[in-house]
């Protein structure tokens, strides 16, 4: 039987590049090269395409990709190949760029396809559209920066044009400290801090227009951060629930890829009752946003009362040797090679 020849894409220009390697390499790794003819792709950081080793052993994280020869026509290139598996995470490769790419050259990819991505990469559009959906999530609010300008955006969409401090003192009047602090198409918890009182505030403000000029404030939920898994295009089916548990305040870059004392625990230990209705409102916000073949959709349980509070979901999750995604699935009955074959064979569906 011939092989299919899939192009598995990595790196990419945004600020999540190592995580796309270390994600690559472990999808690289655990392909079933008796099914699959493999072509791993690699971009860098300046946006060229290079053919790229496929790595012998695990790697650790911040390892670089191993290129072997410039790709001179990339389209051509993705033309010879059968389907697609993007793992770039951030900008330009899980914001619906790329899949619009590959949507032009009718090509089959692993994936959620061009809206569900570029809504599931903004969190503000994604609140919107969850707030519909009739998901409880935090309150927030959101900014736009403009130049040297902020422009204050109500819950009915009307704009002002505002300073600091202003922005400060209309947020503080509506949501409550501590609060978190977002750039909008961020991913891997990039630009994220955490706001205690209103000089904070306006420093990380200031600090998330580095990486977007639409911010996020949401006020922070007391509480216990969990995680589900999901998996399918019209039948979709949710994994067991997960527990983190970060080493410092909150689960930022650092406490996920740096700190070896940030946990996770599978399945989180909760009431089978609480986690069915994660699974089922996971399930719920994928659909919500026109979803295909996986995501992650995170969530809080507030600690006093015991209330489901949806955080935000991911398209295009990690798939390193110590990322949720494929970790919930085995602990659901369903292995790492066993779930690259689902996805790649949803891709052919969608």
């Amino acid at each position: 039987m011939k092989k299919e020849k899939i192009g598995v894409i990595f790196g990419g220009m945004s600020t999540e590049n190592e995580v796309s390697v270390a994600s690559g390499n472990s999808i690289l790794r655990n392909l079933d090269e008796t099914k699959y003819e493999i072509y791993p792709i690699y971009i860098g950081k300046d946006g060229i395409w290079y053919e790229a080793e496929k790595p012998k052993e695990d790697q650790k994280f911040g390892s670089q990709a191993k290129s072997k020869e410039k790709i001179e026509n990339p389209i051509n290139y993705l033309k010879n190949l059968d389907i697609l598996f993007p793992v770039l995470h951030g900008l330009y490769g899980e914001d619906g760029t790329i899949q619009g790419l590959f949507e032009l050259l009718k090509k089959p990819y692993v994936g959620c396809k061009v809206l569900a991505s570029s809504v599931g990469m903004d969190k503000v559009y994604t609140k919107i559209i969850f707030e519909k959906a009739g998901l409880k999530q935090a309150k927030y609010q959101y900014i736009r920066k403009n130049k040297e300008n902020y422009i204050y955006v109500d819950n009915q969409f009307n704009e002002q044009t505002v300073s600091l401090e202003e922005v400060a003192n209309k947020i503080t009047e509506n949501i409550k400290f501590p609060m978190f602090i977002k750039p909008s198409n961020s991913g891997s918890s990039v630009g994220i801090n955490k706001a205690n009182d209103k000089e904070e505030l306006k420093e990380y403000i200031k600090y998330a227009t580095q990486f977007d000029y639409k911010i996020l404030i949401e006020e922070g939920i007391q509480g216990r951060e969990v995680e589900c898994a999901v998996l399918g295009n019209e039948e979709v089916i949710a994994s067991t629930v997960g527990e983190v548990k970060a080493a410092t305040e909150f689960y930022s870059y650092e406490a996920k890829y740096k700190n070896e004392q940030s946990k996770t625990q599978i399945p989180a230990d909760i009431e089978k009752e609480l986690e069915n209705e994660i699974r089922s409102q996971a399930i719920k916000a994928f659909k919500a946003i026109d979803g295909k073949g996986l995501a992650r959709v995170d969530f809080f349980i507030e600690k006093d009362s015991n209330q489901i509070y949806i955080n935000e979901i991911n398209t295009l999750p990690g798939f390193t040797h110590i990322s949720m995604y494929p970790k919930l699935f085995e602990s659901s009955g369903i292995d790492y090679q066993e779930l690259l074959n689902k996805l790649i064979e949803l891709s052919k569906l969608s």
